[in-house]
């Protein structure tokens, strides 16, 4: 039993996940499924009696998810946990631990926050999960990573489709300014941290393949670039409420240019 734990909570010394397989995509599928049947069974979801239940065990499911990362290195020492390596300085961690306290006060600022942050940031998680390349499907790690991330985009979905919660453009520049003073800090703490610390992948690519790789490893022209890509991916995730909302502005005159042109044909 100590033999398979050690195993089953360590990682493996050649590659063991790799992406774009079906260990890559059977999580994310999961998930949209789960997606799907919470819009399809939103109303029933809203009237039952209980509802809170479900936002409740999502909570526990987000905490017990980020904190049996750091449980997990403290149980196996040959992982070497130095808390340098591991502070809270990053995008996901911190949009599961706002999707947690979200769902269960229902807090529309917190939903702000995680609706932009997962959508524009922890979204590059799911496309090139390099955090897992040495624990594949036998290890916890990678059941580890996939709760953590895909029940953060859950609960986000849930209060969309049962609690009709919805972004505004307010919301996306106070969420994009959250999102900078957490770069900044990650910056200070790279550098105070020296040459191994890269949070926010700020500091250089990392070793094993990811869609960052793409970036220059210039400093400047790498924060520049990675600037603009996250900015336009705002706009991008908040573009179908603006979309609705033009669409609902034009509708009342619509409606009462349609009125006019009755009344004046009666006459």
């Amino acid at each position: 039993m100590k033999d398979f734990l050690i195993y089953f909570l360590g990682q493996g010394e050649s590659v063991e996940f790799e992406n774009f397989t079906f260990a890559h995509f059977l999580p994310i599928l999961v998930a949209v499924g789960v997606i799907f049947l919470i819009y399809f069974l939103r109303d029933k979801i809203k009237g039952w009696k209980n509802e809170r239940i479900i936002r409740y065990v999502l909570a526990f499911g987000l905490i017990i998810s980020e904190m049996s990362y750091y449980w997990r290195l403290i149980a196996v020492p040959s992982l070497g946990p130095n808390p340098i390596d591991h502070l809270p300085v990053t995008v996901c961690g911190w949009a599961v631990v706002f999707a947690s306290y979200m769902v269960v006060g229902k807090s529309q600022t917190l939903f702000d926050i995680c609706y932009f942050w997962l959508l524009c940031g922890s979204v590059f998680a799911l496309v090139t999960p390099t955090v897992i390349t040495y624990t594949g499907p036998t290890r916890f790690r990678f059941y580890q990573f996939w709760g953590e991330h895909l029940l953060g985009f859950i609960a986000v979905f849930y209060m969309i489709f049962v609690h009709k919660f919805r972004p505004t453009f307010k919301a996306m520049a106070k969420s994009y300014i959250a999102l900078v003073v957490l770069a900044v800090i990650a910056y200070f703490t790279n550098d105070m941290l020296g040459p191994g610390a890269n949070y926010l992948f700020m500091a250089r690519p990392e070793d094993t393949p990811s869609i960052l790789d793409i970036l220059p490893s210039n400093f400047a022209l790498r924060l520049l670039i990675m600037a603009a890509v996250v900015s336009a991916l705002f706009f991008v995730v908040y573009l179908p409420w603006f979309i609705k909302d033009m669409k609902a502005k034009k509708s009342p005159n619509a409606d009462v240019q349609e009125e006019t042109v009755k009344c004046e044909a009666t006459v």
